[in-house]
């Protein structure tokens, strides 16, 4: 039986949306590269937050 990967040890990404970090998830084993939202509510949200970074000058 192969070691088990502790918890600490997994990859991370933070959200596009909301900006928290998430951790690698079993059902995104192969799509990793391609995951940019940690929830659905932020992919669904994900226009709202391209609107907004647009009306504040930066």
């Amino acid at each position: 039986m192969a070691k088990q990967k502790k918890k600490m040890d997994l990859p991370q990404k933070t959200c596009e949306v909301c900006k928290r970090n998430f951790q690698w998830r079993k059902k995104w084993e192969k799509v990793w590269d391609d995951v940019k939202y940690c929830s659905d509510k932020c992919r669904k949200n994900r226009n709202q937050e391209i609107l907004k970074s647009k009306a504040t000058p930066q």
